[in-house]
């Protein structure tokens, strides 16, 4: 079976006054690479998210993201009302004692880290249960994707295997016809450099028919065959197969191809 490294998946639901949304992203890569970003009240579940990701999606460098949106207008953060307090004190001061032209200090406040803040709360194991759920249901889209994309790569490569074993067919329709003309060349090259007292038309043949074993190109058309039923077998397996294969089997094809 054949699935494609690039793929998205999105689930979404309400907890609640709460609507969250669980995206997961996913782009090629040798190995597994999940970047997370979700909100720090999740954060204590971040590493079971994480091997969740990495044991269903399986390879790839894929962006895992949780997105919380209130629908009360309490989005779970607060301002540090204190600490803003003091930036703003402080600054002025600075203001007033080097004459710095007025200036929007509460702007400037506001972008300072820890300003806004999460508020405290316990993880509700209901919620927890919803977002679970939603990552389940995220993955399943990613894989579904991954498939779509993955059964048209697995078409192309069929048509592509085809169109070799049809032409690695027809090739014994020249092979004759080759043997002869290669035989006529190297018999009329000798007695173009030679007067026909000096040939030992015996041994003469005798090489002509050793050159032509040495053309043989049997051993490839062989080899060839079995690569290209080789690669059917291996898109034909079920659970999902790693592409280098496919490629190292590929470089093989080739190899026989141009030896043809």
């Amino acid at each position: 079976m054949i699935q494609s490294m690039t793929g998205y998946g999105q689930a979404s639901d309400h907890y609640g006054q709460k609507k969250i949304t669980v995206e997961i992203k996913s782009l090629n890569g040798k190995s597994s690479d999940v970047r997370m970003k979700i909100p720090s009240f999740y954060g204590e579940k971040e590493l079971e998210l994480r091997k969740m990701v990495i044991e269903k999606a399986l390879r790839g460098k894929m962006e895992f993201v949780i997105t919380t949106e209130s629908e009360s207008g309490e989005d779970g953060f607060g301002l540090n009302v204190p600490l803003i307090s003091k930036y703003i004190t402080e600054l002025k001061k600075i203001q007033t004692q080097f004459d710095i032209p007025n200036a929007d200090i509460l702007q400037s406040v506001l972008r300072i880290p820890n300003i806004i803040q999460a508020q405290d709360g316990d993880l509700e194991e209901a919620e927890w249960q919803k977002v679970l759920e939603l990552t389940h249901k995220a993955i399943d889209a990613l894989a579904a994707y991954r498939k779509e994309e993955g059964d048209a790569m697995y078409k192309d490569f069929i048509q592509n295997v085809d169109t070799m074993e049809a032409l690695l067919a027809d090739v014994a329709n020249y092979e004759q016809a080759r043997i002869d003309k290669i035989r006529a060349r190297l018999h009329n090259g000798v007695l173009d450099q030679m007067t026909n007292d000096a040939i030992d038309k015996n041994r003469l043949e005798q090489e002509i028919v050793f050159y032509i074993e040495k053309l043989d190109i049997n051993e490839e058309k062989v080899r060839l065959a079995q690569h290209c039923k080789f690669f059917r077998e291996q898109l034909e397996k079920e659970h999902p197969i790693k592409g280098k294969k496919l490629g190292f089997i590929s470089q093989e094809m080739g190899r026989e191809i141009n030896t043809l």
